[in-house]
């Protein structure tokens, strides 16, 4: 059972019928008692950084989250999921993030040809060719909507990297922690493939 965590304010219904195509049982909750209970989590997000984190921390959902990891739960961050992992983002100065993972959320600043927010299909570097990114291929092409990027501290934490205007680190992972900045759930059979290596890494389908 993949946990769903439901704080207002992500893109849930896309990512449960994903899980749903791949044949994995899945409930969209914000409930501490449902997502304890289940064997791995999901944090989708859209939106604005401060809202979202101002939403888990009203549900505890924060306190929620930080102790299912230090547990050892497999958890997979998806979009505003991934930027939510780090200390705090320039979108909303001064609202500090989970803190689980390092690095800097920044603007993604504009250059020629290079409209903000990053809206489409970009290829990824592969780094780290385990975990989610298992079977898939280097410069496969994913689906980005974002205005924000991270630079982590800790290159050994990049799993996949790719490049608009800057560098981006694309996805991050470190040991049960998984990150994507990019939607698997709306990046056709390549992401359909990190869903289902997720929910491998989880267990199964259980």
């Amino acid at each position: 059972m993949i946990a769903v965590i439901d704080y207002g304010a992500g893109n849930l219904q896309s990512v449960k019928k994903a899980l749903d195509f791949i044949g994995c049982e899945n409930i969209a909750s914000g409930n501490g008692d449902d997502i304890a209970a289940a064997d791995a989590i999901i944090l989708p997000g859209v939106g604005s950084f401060g809202d979202a984190m101002a939403s888990l921390k009203g549900k505890g959902l924060d306190r929620v989250i930080e102790r299912e990891i230090a547990n050892g739960k497999q958890f997979l961050g998806i979009c505003l999921g991934l930027q939510l992992l780090f200390e705090g983002s320039e979108e909303t100065p001064g609202v500090s993030g989970l803190g689980i993972l390092k690095g800097k959320i920044q603007k993604i600043p504009k250059a020629q040809g290079i409209k903000v927010p990053h809206m489409g299909w970009n290829s990824l570097e592969i780094t780290n060719p385990s975990g989610v990114f298992e079977g898939v291929r280097n410069g496969d092409f994913v689906y980005f909507v974002h205005s924000y990027y991270l630079t982590a501290d800790n290159p050994s934490d990049v799993s996949a990297r790719t490049f608009y205007s800057v560098p981006i680190d694309a996805a991050v992972c470190k040991d049960n922690v998984s990150a994507v900045q990019f939607h698997p759930e709306k990046s056709g059979e390549c992401g359909l493939q990190m869903l289902r290596n997720f929910v491998k890494m989880a267990g199964g389908n259980r």
